[in-house]
């Protein structure tokens, strides 16, 4: 067992300077501990920690509103998640978030729905999260007595939240936009250990497309087809819509990896350790391809997780691979700065000859789970 140093989520810190105004410089005053130090306790990144520093630190908290005297040292420690599973279940706080879509059928104007593949998906989340992938029921304290853990001792979110967002072309642009910064916005402003996740492609949820912008600092909903490089994308993974899907402009998707290279097939792309783009097709009839992508900021308890399918049928057979081989998204590829990423690419191999009954949410598929190489997310994180 693990523990991480949560003085940032405390002090409520975040990495952007702009919303840090003079945070470690109070620091280092008040406490008299160098600077760097600070700077590297904020990170989670210092392997041990005097017990007079501790102690400072403490009267810090307590004098400024952060923290009670009967809340620490503790307050300031938790056991860092050991699998998949265990990275959302140790939230305290859970908030899932799905586009929807109107009914064009009906002039009501509040009827809308959110699409099944996204609902199954969701689902298997929620089960996972509750029972830790069905391993719940095998885990036994560390007394050596063999008894199971008690129901309680389980760690799940003490709090889930439901978000909903447009879907791209089903409000103004301006409306989805807006609604999509509102909910990532709200979650931010969120105090405590908290967990966003955005359930579907950016095709469908634009939550998907402000995670991933922030994280690799571009912006949202703007293309970057027109790079004169592959390389210079900002994201080391590619959208290829198909040419009937909403063109809504997109830092991860569109109609071209760089200028003069538009021939691609529809489906998911990403760069390889040599700088290499690698096409992972769902055009043809057997293949289907799906993402996982998640930045967790372990001293700040905060988690980022998007994923989904390039169609339907792919995300409802990545809802099936988390319940059968979540062990193949942990570990994350990249830890550094303060940030652990994780980010992956499923390819299933669906048997041409069997069709596939739209309401079965126990399809049956091989499955390929790659890891986008560390040496991709790193010339670009490194760069930020």
């Amino acid at each position: 067992m693990q523990y991480s140093f949560r003085l940032a989520e405390l002090l409520g810190h975040v990495p952007d300077p702009r919303r840090r105004p003079g945070t470690i410089k109070s620091i280092v005053e008040y406490t008299g501990l160098d600077r760097h130090q600070v700077a590297a306790l904020l990170k989670n990144e210092v392997k041990y920690i005097p017990l007079k520093a501790l102690s400072r630190l403490c009267d810090y908290l307590i004098e400024h509103g952060h923290a009670t005297a009967e809340q620490l040292p503790g307050a300031l420690f938790a056991v860092e998640p050991e699998n998949f599973w265990e990275l959302l279940a140790r939230r305290n706080r859970m908030e899932l978030c799905v586009g929807v879509r109107r009914d064009e059928s009906t002039e009501v104007a509040d009827v809308s729905y959110v699409v099944a593949s996204d609902s199954v998906l969701l689902g298997e989340l929620l089960n996972g999260v509750t029972t830790l992938g069905g391993t719940a029921k095998l885990k036994k304290p560390n007394d050596g007595s063999g008894a199971q853990l008690a129901a309680d001792t389980i760690p799940q979110p003490e709090y889930l939240k439901q978000s909903l967002v447009w879907s791209p072309g089903q409000a103004t642009f301006q409306e989805m936009a807006e609604r999509a910064e509102a909910v990532y916005d709200d979650f931010s402003e969120s105090k405590g250990d908290k967990a966003l996740v955005g359930i579907g492609s950016t095709k469908s949820n634009p939550i998907v497309e402000i995670v991933l912008s922030r994280l690799f600092s571009c912006d949202p909903f703007e293309t970057q087809d027109e790079v004169d490089d592959p390389t210079e994308r900002s994201i080391p993974f590619y959208l290829r819509y198909r040419d009937n899907d909403p063109q809504t402009a997109s830092c991860v998707g569109g109609l071209q990896l760089s200028k003069g290279n538009s021939d691609q097939k529809p489906g998911i792309y990403y760069e390889d350790a040599k700088g290499d783009w690698i096409q992972c097709s769902a055009a043809g009839a057997k293949e289907e391809v799906a993402f996982v992508f998640y930045v967790h900021r372990e001293s700040q308890g905060r988690l980022e997780m998007v994923m989904g399918g390039f169609s339907g049928k792919a995300t409802r057979l990545l809802a099936r691979a988390l319940a059968t081989r979540a062990e193949d998204f942990w570990p994350p590829q990249y830890e550094a700065q303060g940030i652990q990423v994780g980010a992956f690419i499923v390819q299933f191999d669906v048997p041409s000859n069997k069709d596939i009954d739209i309401l079965r949410t126990d399809l049956v598929a091989n499955s390929k789970v790659t890891p986008i190489p560390t040496e991709a997310l790193e010339r670009r994180l490194s760069r930020n």
